[in-house]
Parts: C-alpha cells; sequence; structure tokens
C-alpha cells in the first residue's frame, strides 16, 4: 500500500513537471510565433472569446460542483453531530454511573484513602502506558503489594470513566459533563480498552472479587437510579435487570463495545479533512478563472501586451493537460482513504 502511494505520487510530481515544461514551451512558441508571423495577434484575438466561454463553462461546472461538495460535507457533518448527541448522551449515563459506583461504599475499607493519598497523581492511563517509562509513579504501583484485593486497578479504571481529559488527576466534587467529549480522552479510553476491565472483573472474576466489591453496599435509592439509567441507554438490553454482577457485566460490555468505540469513530469523521480531491478541483478552478477568463478579459478590455494572452492560453492548456494525467490519481485516492 505504502509503495502504492509513493508511486501516485511520484507519477503526480512527474506529471506536474510535464505540465510545467508544456507551459513553457508553448509560451516560447506562441511568443515566437506573435514576433515572427504577420496578423498572429488578429487571430489570438479571434480566439479569445472562444477561449474565455470554454473556460468559463468549466469554471462554471467546477464551481457548481465545489459548492455542492460543500453542502454535501455540511449535511453529512451534521448527521454525525445529531448521532454523536445520542451517543454522548449514553457516555453521559455511563458516567453517572460510574460516579455513583465510585463514590458508594463498596471498596474496602481504607482502599480510598489509600489511593488518593499514595496515588493521587496515578491515573488508570498512566498505569496501562507504564511501558512508555513516562510515569514513575506508575512502575512504583506496580511494584507495590496490594492489600485490597486487586481492586486498586478497578478503582483507578472506573476513575478513569470520570476523567475529562487525559491530563486529569483529580475527580473534581461536580463531575464534568461536556456537550461534545474531548477526541483525546477518548482516545485514551480506546487504546487503553477502558471499562474492558470493569466488564472481566464482574463478568468472569467476580468471584474473586465478592469480599472486596461490596455492590450491597450500595444506596437503595442509587440502585435504583442506576437501573433506570441503563434502561434509558438501553430499553432492549436491560429491561428487567436486576442489580447484580451479571448486570455490571453486560452494562460494561455494552459501554466498551458500542457506546465508547461510536463515540470515537464519530470523532474520527468530525476531524476528517476537506478531502485533497476539492483542493485539487479548487486550484484547477482558480487557474481557469484567473487565466482562462480574468487574463483574457483584461487583454480585450485594456490591450495589455499579447504576452498576457499567451501566458493565459499556456497555463490554462497546461493545466488542462495536467488533469488529464493526473484525475484519476486523486480521484482512487479519494476513494481508497
Amino acid at each position: 500500500m505504502g509503495n502504492k502511494s509513493s508511486f501516485k505520487d511520484l507519477y503526480s510530481i512527474i506529471a506536474l513537471v510535464i505540465s510545467g515544461a508544456i507551459c513553457v514551451g508553448l509560451i516560447f512558441l506562441l511568443y515566437d510565433k506573435y514576433q515572427n508571423t504577420f496578423g498572429f495577434e488578429e487571430n489570438l484575438k479571434k480566439l479569445t472569446s472562444i477561449f474565455i466561454g470554454i473556460s468559463g463553462v468549466l469554471a462554471a461546472i467546477l464551481m457548481v460542483f465545489l459548492a455542492t461538495s460543500a453542502m454535501n460535507q455540511k449535511s453529512h457533518k451534521a448527521k454525525i453531530i445529531g448521532k454523536i448527541s445520542k451517543t454522548t448522551q449514553k457516555m453521559h449515563n455511563f458516567r453517572t454511573i460510574a460516579e455513583l459506583l465510585f463514590n458508594s461504599n463498596i471498596w474496602l475499607s481504607g482502599l480510598k484513602e489509600y489511593m488518593e493519598k499514595d496515588f493521587a497523581d496515578l491515573s488508570y492511563f498512566d498505569v496501562k502506558e507504564f511501558y512508555k517509562g513516562k510515569s514513575k509513579l506508575a512502575i512504583e504501583f506496580l511494584q507495590e503489594t496490594h492489600h485490597y484485593g486487586e481492586t486498586e486497578n478497578v478503582y483507578l479504571e472506573m476513575k478513569s470513566l470520570l476523567m475529562t481529559s487525559p491530563e486529569e488527576k483529580h475527580i473534581p466534587e461536580t463531575i464534568n459533563y461536556p456537550i461534545f467529549y474531548n477526541y483525546r480522552i477518548i482516545e485514551k479510553w480506546v487504546e487503553n480498552k477502558s471499562g474492558s476491565g470493569l466488564w472481566y472483573v464482574f463478568g468472569y472474576k467476580f468471584g474473586n472479587y465478592k469480599e472486596s466489591l461490596n455492590l450491597e453496599a450500595v444506596f437503595e435509592r442509587h440502585q435504583e437510579k442506576i437501573l433506570t439509567l441503563a434502561n434509558t441507554i438501553d430499553n432492549e438490553v436491560f429491561e428487567n435487570s436486576s442489580f447484580n454482577e451479571v448486570f455490571f457485566s453486560k452494562l460494561w460490555e455494552y459501554m466498551t463495545k458500542d457506546v465508547i468505540p461510536k463515540l470515537y469513530q464519530f470523532q474520527v469523521h468530525i476531524k476528517r479533512k476537506t478531502p485533497r480531491l476539492i483542493y485539487y478541483l479548487y486550484v484547477v478552478f482558480f487557474l481557469l478563472i484567473v487565466f482562462g477568463v480574468l487574463f483574457p478579459i483584461t487583454y480585450l478590455m485594456l490591450s495589455f501586451s499579447a504576452l498576457a494572452i499567451i501566458i493565459g492560453y499556456s497555463i490554462v492548456i497546461s493545466t488542462i493537460f495536467y488533469i488529464a494525467l493526473t484525475f484519476h490519481v486523486f480521484l482512487s485516492k479519494e476513494v481508497n482513504s
């Protein structure tokens, strides 16, 4: 794939060089003809109207295409934003559930104090990315003998879901629920599979954690709120659920497999740059307008030197030649991107 891309780039450069050479060659050829052929300028003037017409029609077609593309992009982004809003609300609900659990009494006595005192500046992302060597605290944490039934990792992972920025270390008293989640935090959730550890603990290893994660310690009103939020997320999946480890296994699985990946995909779509083909066609449009329409009109109105119209002719002809050689390359790049 990389070799094909390099070949296409090289092909485009070669085509540009050839087109440039044709442009320069035409300028010299036509100018020589103008100087040595009687009546050649009159012929140029006669052809100018046709030249303006052809350039104008091509430019108009491109203008309509570019305007349509811009409107389509805007419409597409609007649809994506609509989908993001729904998925963002689901993520809000998941984070509210995480907040209720995080601030509840499910943890072993002393865990919160231990984590917030000894590892207050440590994040789940630091631990997952310890191999990068950016956090000495993460290495210290991994080497530490854990005394809370391995729930330290669960604590950090749940805490990571309450973050809205990868740089956050401390969770504010009032959790932030943004209109749209920052791309960087979504990227971190995806890269470090935030939620998958919770799914694994509640779905496959809860027998080992029963003594250290006390779900019954969650206030009854909070249990009801969590179940209500889950039904709001997806009524079909969480209908008739009971407040137990099976429910939480499904909950974190849903978030890990459905909500976070969708948030990421939508953000990728939003961040996508304008296709190179659009820039390519805009440059062609610009050259046609300037050298195919404005130059000739100025030449006719102000009786400029014939060199002006010769340059205009040469640039437009070489541009059309370049399009003929490279349009399929840009088109295939857009199709395969």
